[in-house]
Formats: C-alpha cells, sequence, structure tokens
C-alpha cells in the first residue's frame, strides 16, 4: 500500500471508496489506480505553472482527476462543462493550463478549445473510437502502479469566478478550505484529521465538481471518506441513492432541496433518508419555507454555510440554531469576524443594515489571481473583505443578509432590496421560483418588478393575487409594482441567478440601473 493510504487501506481495505452510476471501486483497488494517475500526469508536459485543466461532467474519473491532480503536487482548473469553445479557451490561456481532461460528452467542445488554445494534450475518458485525442484508460495502463513521490507541495484549485462584469477572475482555494501544508504527505494527515470530524459513511456528490462545494467533499477523499457521485440531478435517484447507499452528508444547493420537496409525498414516503447526518445546503438563499420543511423531512441534520470561492466558508448556521433565528446565516467561522459598514466606511453597530465585510484574522483577505486592482476593489482595509452583500448583524453575532449590493433598486431616492419581496413571494403556493429586478420608472427612476415561474404553468396565480399576499407581508414600497411570468429564471448549477442579465431586456441601454 502507498505511504498515502495505508492507513485507509489497512482498516477497510474492502470498503466502498468511490462510485459512480458505471464502477465501484475499494480502497484497495484505489491506492493502486491512484498511484497510476499520479505516475501517468507526472509524465506528461506540465510546464512552468503545473496546471490541468478539467472539462467534464461528473464522473468517478472526473473524481479521479482531482484527487491525482492534488497528489502529484498539480494544479486542477475546474471548468464549468457548458462552457463553449471560447470561452474555455480564455481559461485555458489564462491559467497556462498545458493539459485538457475531456468526457466524452465535452470532447468536441475541449478539442475546439484546445485547438484554439495551443494546447496538445487532451485526455478522454469513455471516448472509446476517437482518434483525435488520448484515451484515459490507455494513458493508465502505460503507467506504472509503483507508489510515487509523495513529497512535493501541493497545489491547490484554480477556479475561475462567472464572468458577469466582464471576463472571469481566477482564485485559487483559499486557505480555510484547502489548508497548507509542506508535502503531500502532509496535507494528506491533515484531511484524516478533519475526516474524522465528518459522518463516517459515504457522501454523495450531486452538484457539479467544477463548483468548490462539492470539490471540497473530493478532497475529504484523501483522509478516508468515501463519495458516491451522480451525473445529474434527479430528485427520486438522489432519494432511492441516499436509500441504498445509506449515503451520511451531502452538499447541495436550495434549488435540489426545493426538487426534492415538488416530489409527490406518496413518492417520498417510500423511500428512508434516516442515514443523513449532515446535509450541507449553499450556493444562494433557501427560501425560509424550503428550509423548515427540509428539517422535518430528513431531521436537524441541515447545515448552511454560507461564503465565496475566493473566500470559503465566512458564516455557518445549523438547524437548531436557525429554527431559533430563521433567516440567519450564522455566526462568523474561523478565521472570520463579521463587520457591518455605512456606505461612507463608518463600522455600524447591531442590527444596522449595512455592506457586510469579513476580517480575516490570518491578514489574508481575498485574491484574485492576477489581477491586483479587483482584490483591492474586495477589501476596505488589509485582510478585511465583501463578497458584495448588504446585511447586519444581531446582538448575538448571527448574521442576516438583506440583499447584494449589485441588486440594490433605487426608487424615487429611497433604496429598496428585492430579496424582502424574493422571500416574501416565495411562500405563495403558486410560486415555483422568483426573481425581482429594477425596471426603469419615468417618474422614480427605477420600479421593482417580479419575474414569476409559477408552479402550475397552465393557471399561475394573477398579479393581483400575488400583489394583495406579498403586501400583507411588506410595506407597500417594498413590493413590486409589475409581475411577468416566465418558464425559467436561468438558475446556474449553484442555485445563483444572473440579475444583471435579467435586467437587460428592460433597458434601452446597458446600463441597467436608473438614473
Amino acid at each position: 500500500m502507498s505511504a498515502l493510504f495505508a492507513n485507509i487501506a489497512e482498516t477497510k481495505r474492502n470498503a466502498l471508496a468511490l462510485a459512480d452510476e458505471n464502477a465501484r471501486y475499494t480502497w484497495a483497488e484505489l491506492d493502486t489506480l491512484l498511484n497510476r494517475i499520479v505516475n501517468a500526469v507526472h509524465a506528461l508536459d506540465l510546464g512552468a505553472e503545473r496546471r490541468i485543466a478539467v472539462f467534464a461532467p461528473n464522473s468517478a474519473e472526473c473524481v479521479l482527476s482531482y484527487l491525482g491532480c492534488l497528489l502529484g503536487g498539480i494544479s486542477s482548473v475546474p471548468a464549468n462543462f457548458h462552457l463553449t469553445a471560447d470561452e474555455l479557451d480564455y481559461i485555458l490561456q489564462d491559467s497556462k493550463a498545458t493539459v485538457l481532461l475531456v468526457g466524452s460528452e465535452t470532447a468536441d467542445v475541449g478539442l475546439a478549445a484546445a485547438k484554439k488554445a495551443g494546447v496538445t494534450q487532451v485526455i478522454g475518458w469513455r471516448c472509446a473510437g476517437r482518434a483525435d485525442l488520448a484515451h484515459w484508460e490507455d494513458v493508465l495502463a502505460r503507467a506504472s502502479d509503483g507508489e510515487p513521490a509523495s513529497d512535493m507541495k501541493p497545489r491547490p484549485h484554480l477556479h475561475y469566478t462567472s464572468g458577469t462584469t466582464g471576463k472571469p477572475k481566477a482564485t485559487e482555494t483559499p486557505p480555510s478550505y484547502f489548508p497548507p501544508a509542506p508535502t503531500v504527505a502532509a496535507y494528506a494527515a491533515l484531511m484524516r484529521e478533519r475526516a474524522a470530524l465528518l459522518p463516517g459513511g459515504p457522501s454523495l456528490v450531486v452538484s457539479p465538481m467544477y463548483h468548490t462545494g462539492p470539490l471540497t467533499t473530493v478532497r475529504s477523499m484523501v483522509g478516508g471518506a468515501p463519495v458516491i457521485v451522480v451525473k445529474g440531478f434527479d430528485p427520486e435517484h438522489v432519494l432511492e441513492t441516499i436509500q441504498r447507499e445509506r449515503i451520511e452528508g451531502a452538499v447541495m444547493v436550495p434549488t435540489h432541496l426545493q426538487r426534492l420537496l415538488s416530489l409527490p409525498l406518496e413518492v417520498r414516503g417510500k423511500y428512508d433518508v434516516s442515514s443523513m447526518k449532515r446535509l450541507a445546503h449553499t450556493g444562494a438563499a433557501c427560501p425560509r419555507e424550503v428550509k423548515k420543511q427540509m428539517i422535518e423531512w430528513f431531521g436537524p441534520v441541515l447545515v448552511e454555510a454560507y461564503g465565496g470561492t475566493e473566500s470559503g466558508t465566512t458564516t455557518m448556521i445549523n438547524s437548531e440554531e436557525w429554527l431559533k433565528r430563521p433567516g440567519s446565516v450564522g455566526k462568523a467561522a474561523p478565521p472570520f469576524e463579521a463587520v457591518i459598514y455605512s456606505e461612507d466606511g463608518k463600522e455600524l453597530s447591531a442590527n444596522e443594515i449595512g455592506l457586510l465585510y469579513f476580517r480575516d484574522t490570518t491578514g489574508r483577505g481575498i485574491i484574485y489571481h492576477g489581477d491586483p486592482e479587483k482584490t483591492a476593489a474586495a477589501h476596505i482595509a488589509p485582510g478585511v473583505f465583501t463578497l458584495g452583500e448588504m446585511g447586519y448583524i444581531d446582538s448575538e453575532g448571527y448574521v442576516f443578509i438583506t440583499d447584494r449590493i449589485s441588486d440594490m433598486v433605487v426608487s424615487g431616492g429611497v433604496n429598496l432590496y428585492p430579496a424582502e419581496a424574493e422571500h416574501v413571494l416565495l411562500q405563495h403556493e403558486g410560486v415555483e421560483d422568483v426573481a425581482v429586478i429594477g425596471v426603469p420608472n419615468v417618474e422614480m427612476g427605477e420600479e421593482l418588478k417580479a419575474l414569476i415561474v409559477p408552479r402550475n404553468k397552465g393557471n399561475p396565480p394573477s398579479a393581483d393575487v400575488l400583489n394583495r399576499f406579498c403586501r400583507e407581508k411588506l410595506a407597500g414600497y417594498k413590493c413590486p409594482r409589475s409581475y411577468e411570468f416566465l418558464g425559467d429564471i436561468g438558475r446556474n448549477a449553484m442555485g445563483k441567478v444572473n440579475k444583471r442579465e435579467l435586467r437587460r431586456p428592460y433597458w434601452p441601454t446597458d446600463r441597467t440601473i436608473g438614473g
């Protein structure tokens, strides 16, 4: 057994380590396979930056590629597998990746992007019959299964944030998610310590692995945490997998929770979910009623993590805390401290709404790779950064988010926060999803408009009904002045909505705010 997995393999040699819909591996099998993967990637021309881009849907091979890079001291670049060739080309060139890994579903786009970027090493799994790339299976078959070196320094992933305001920006996995270690062997020891704090049974990966949440789960495998990965999110299949595999942990986004709850009660009742010990949700604000129903169904196992790709988790709250303080995202998680500032830079007191910042007690803050201007703009002081949200902190230190700074609407000189109306409208039984945006108003500059995804597409609630419902719970000026019904508001795989793109059709120019 290798030095990295000896302890794991000795204690549970024949236990399941990794599975997807097509393959299952024990720890002993994984140990040998990872030796081949690490030796194979070390034989590639990795360039000065030593980066490999991964452009593929969820699969066991996708997990193995990230693990192989980690254990080989290589920085992997997770790429959204929905990207076009031009978008991927930018990431390949900006990251200076010299190798691209693809699945059968992404091979054509990946090869086109690689040609544009000058990347000559493209390796694909499950791509039988293709002569225009190297086959994953062949590359591994040629590699040694001998124990690779483990004295190189582990390197974090290089993530790319969304490109809503221009080209995507790169940021390395922060220390709170990727603890620094001098060698891969030392990193494995750290991850074993962390894994001991998590449920010991399998974790389920349902979100695309180009996001930080599922990648955290994948990295935990280095510490001995088994993983089951599914390619896409089918709610009943997820429930069946939880029951069959006795899943104990998972990371989901609110959209996943809503889709689970949308199943008929008789379908939900067919499956035993009592094995779940920790169901983390992140990526977007979760409607209160959705969260309450999930806690009633799964038990008090929900944990909410708020943060960003560039920071890691900045606050956290468990089910018991949340039930006492509905709507909170929890207290600041070490090494962070939460602080609220006014627009003129004054630190505010408890329960005062302002700009939400986090003080990194290590002094690091957040860093955008190769972009000192964006890095500086996110900080109000050294090590004190914002993720672009507004909110307040109550007298006990619990953080409540009212809106994103960029989503704020100014109507007649009054600041309006769309999240308030969204939270109310999501409680209406006829509303599946909603986004509230600012649209032009000749007199007031802007007004609120609600984009509604109805539960019953053929019989949506009327605008008058929704307006009365909203005004029962909010002051009239906080409610939308108009409603429009859509089939979808464009949430991404992690539950986020691009408000700027939603606003764009309603404005006569590229400017999508009033004034």
